[in-house]
């Protein structure tokens, strides 16, 4: 078994140019020059352990009595903020993924060689354990009077030039680590968003219903209208896809008897990226055997109700200086009623795409043309009617056209039993009674073929395997998905998707 001595250990460090590949900065110079120095007094910058006895956030809890105690504690964290060194007296600040807290540091108590090291050698961003008691300062700030310290980790890069945060958001996105570092903030959200979608899973498990995996390379893509990304398998010789939805996997769950299913997983739409869009990104879709959208209306407004109030405390959000209110009934708005009253267009009338457009530049209404009845429909309504949608509403009353696998409505076949639900002009979701009759299904899906043969290259494909499921029986099914990324968007009042999402897709950076 081979062995390794610490000199030769320290010869194969010193073997290894640091750093080997990149071009380093001055301050990254002078950092490296600090590392050195530190290494052959042998202090190793990089050991492989803590020994951490309290997060700071344990210690300022209950501070008082700890200090009566007389209690000796042990931190670990990040050197941030302005370093102060005034003759045998230094401060600095520290902080863990809970807190921050002073470190008064003495050349008498900590001893002149790490004092000096200190002064010298450490620098903001460098990660240290400090080994103390507490006290208060004359200005009442809570403090460790540091007695031993230990460089765990010695940060090359500085902190950003303005310490108070990255404010350029394409540079904050591109360098998260860095945003969570200097953004505390960012870290708030963050760890909102996992309340949220804890609070989500809490709900839905304490109705009855079961979480379940499906897959994520498909070898057909569906349950949704967009565009999917490709990819394939070398021994299969096969192309797959990376999924757009969850649905049409979670149905045939349904049919084989599970009541009530849920999934929350990524989905990949291969899209533009905007404001609300990113091509990967998170959705909850559950299913509910013998509901209807009725049904699946009403829960949502418990569980958008009871979210808010448990992660936030109250029934009323602040969205981009906006009140939200969830706490009553969510109104209603009908897809053609709202066009109607919008723009003076009766889409039930004008039910072809010739015959719409026609209308659209007899009206010189301004807005793209689309390659679909469906898809002018929908843009029109996106264009003229969504952005007025700001407190809780439901918008029902789709059309076929715009609703492949939603059931149509008893009194109408051009109207479908679908809604989603919009907050903040924004849309969270999509759920409807779900069709589940195979005949019915097959024709639509053939509809969507002529559509992708006229120039909708995001209609859904034939799926066979699908409509043979239903053949089976499914019974009557209420269907719901919400985007958890807009949803904490809306929760924490975040401005854009990216805010909400750790590492967001961009584009590659051209070369220097």
């Amino acid at each position: 078994m081979y062995t390794e001595d610490g000199n030769s250990l320290a010869r194969l460090k010193a073997a290894v140019p640091l750093p080997y590949f990149m071009e380093l900065n001055e301050l990254q110079r002078q950092r490296l020059a600090k590392l050195e120095r530190l290494r052959a007094q042998g202090v190793e910058p990089f050991p492989p352990r803590s020994t951490r006895t309290h997060t700071v956030a344990s210690v300022l809890d209950g501070f008082d009595q700890r200090i009566e105690r007389g209690d000796t504690v042990t931190v670990a964290g990040r050197l941030v903020g302005a370093r102060r060194v005034m003759g045998k007296l230094a401060f600095a600040h520290l902080e863990d993924e809970s807190a921050k807290i002073q470190l008064w540091l003495s050349k008498n108590d900590l001893g002149a060689e790490w004092f000096d090291r200190f002064r010298d050698d450490l620098d903001t961003f460098d990660i240290v354990q400090a080994t103390g008691t507490l006290r208060l300062t004359k200005t009442g700030e809570p403090s460790l009077f540091v007695t031993e310290l230990v460089l765990l980790a010695k940060s090359l890069n500085p902190p950003p030039e303005k310490w108070h945060g990255l404010q350029d958001s394409e540079a904050r996105h591109r360098e998260r680590y860095l945003d969570l570092i200097v953004n505390p903030g960012v870290r708030d959200t963050l760890r909102a968003r996992a309340k949220i979608t804890a609070e989500l899973r809490r709900f839905l498990d304490a109705r009855g219903f079961v979480e379940v995996e499906t897959p994520t390379l498909q070898p057909l893509y569906g349950g949704a209208t967009a565009r999917p990304f490709v990819t394939h398998h070398n021994q299969l010789d096969q192309d797959l896809y990376l999924r757009i939805a969850s649905e049409l996997y979670l149905k045939r769950l349904i049919v084989g008897g599970m009541g009530r299913v849920y999934e929350i997983s990524k989905n990949f739409r291969n899209e533009g990226v905007d404001r609300t869009h990113n091509p990967e990104f998170t959705m909850m879709e559950c299913y509910q055997a013998y509901a209807d959208y009725n049904d699946v209306m009403q829960m949502v407004e418990e569980m958008l109700r009871t979210i808010a109030q448990n992660v936030l405390g109250s029934t009323t959000v602040s969205f981009q200086g906006t009140a939200i209110d969830f706490a009553p009934a969510w109104q209603r708005v009908s897809i053609p009623e709202a066009i109607l009253e919008t723009i003076g267009v009766d889409i039930l009338v004008f039910d072809t795409l010739e015959a719409l457009q026609a209308e659209i530049r007899a009206r010189s209404i301004e807005i793209d043309l689309k390659p679909s009845w469906g898809k002018q429909v929908d843009e029109l309504f996106s264009e003229y009617v969504q952005p007025r949608l700001i407190q809780p509403t439901f918008v029902i009353d789709h059309p076929v056209a715009l609703s492949p696998l939603a059931k149509r409505r008893p009194d109408s076949m051009v109207l479908t039993e679908r809604f989603e639900p919009f907050v903040a002009g924004m849309e969270i979701g999509n759920a409807f009674t779900e069709l589940n009759d195979p005949l019915d299904q097959e024709q639509r899906f053939l509809d969507q073929g002529r559509d992708y043969a006229a120039g909708d290259d995001e209609a859904q494909q034939m799926d066979a395997d699908f409509i043979n499921a239903l053949m089976y029986g499914m019974p009557p099914t209420g269907g719901l998905g919400i985007g958890i990324d807009r949803l904490v968007m809306l929760l924490t009042g975040s401005r854009s998707i990216r805010d909400v999402i750790l590492f967001p897709l961009l584009r590659l950076e051209a070369p220097q």
